[in-house]
């Protein structure tokens, strides 16, 4: 996007990724030459989001069920299915049984992705925030890390557990799906990125707001104050953010934004 005297570049990231994947595509690798300032779902030179251990702990305490609760009790009968599930993983779900769902649905996750190889040291942000502070470009966050922790532990209990479940399914094919991720990040499709967002939320409608479109609503805002700079900025979040009803692009393109892809 083009403003009166700078331009902001979008960027799609993967948050986690291998070894084997390789570096950032060529034209990532022009934008991040050409800016001078850099904005990130969360400001990773965050006092907090530097520091893992703290981050952990954070998410944690923000993620513990009032006294009384458990995650065998506000799961009933789904439990045993995420039980097997975490079983499988090779993890003692019992561990997690003072954690909300949507924590228990992250971890989860990060142990399928970890088991493959995929670490967040790799992925798209680590590797720009990493050589940002070399190149000592300043980097500045859409969210904090606490904000979106919030925004999961806000989510009704019936959402929380959809969450979940949405998760478990994606983890049983979650090889092919990242494939196809990988695949069409690289070549730039956002067809076949909307598609892989739209199979994800199809069976869970309810989850598309709170999780992707309430948020990109947030960040458009601040993205085109951007444009009144004098510095050209680029601007890094999740793929899926980029692609989709509501997605950040629809909704810049919505306000008569010109946005082009490269």
């Amino acid at each position: 996007m083009a403003g009166e005297h700078n331009t902001v570049y979008l960027l799609g990231s993967i948050h986690v990724l291998r070894a084997e994947d390789g570096g950032l595509p060529q034209v990532a690798e022009d934008a991040y030459r050409d800016a001078e300032r850099l904005v990130m779902e969360i400001d990773l030179d965050d006092e907090l989001a530097g520091d893992p251990a703290a981050l952990a702990a954070t998410m944690q305490r923000m993620a513990m069920l009032p006294t009384g609760q458990s995650l065998h009790t506000v799961l009933g009968p789904d439990y045993a299915a995420v039980k097997e599930h975490a079983q499988k993983a090779g993890l003692d779900l019992a561990i997690l049984d003072p954690f909300a769902p949507w924590f228990v649905a992250t971890v989860l996750l990060q142990v399928e992705l970890a088991k493959r190889g995929f670490a967040p040291e790799l992925g798209v942000e680590q590797t720009i925030a990493t050589r940002a502070a070399a190149d000592g470009k300043p980097i500045q966050g859409l969210e904090t890390a606490e904000q979106q922790f919030a925004m999961l532990a806000g989510l009704p209990m019936p959402q929380q557990k959809r969450f979940l479940l949405m998760t478990l399914e994606e983890s049983d094919d979650l090889d092919a799906e990242i494939r196809e991720l990988l695949s069409a990040w690289r070549s730039g499709d956002t067809a076949r990125l909307a598609k892989v967002l739209g199979d994800d939320f199809d069976e869970f409608p309810e989850l598309y707001r709170p999780l992707t479109e309430d948020r990109n609503r947030a960040w458009v805002h601040e993205i085109v104050d951007l444009l009144d700079d004098q510095d050209d900025y680029l601007v890094v979040v999740g793929a899926l953010h980029l692609v989709g009803r509501n997605s950040v692009v629809d909704l810049l393109q919505q306000r008569g934004l010109r946005v082009t892809q490269q």
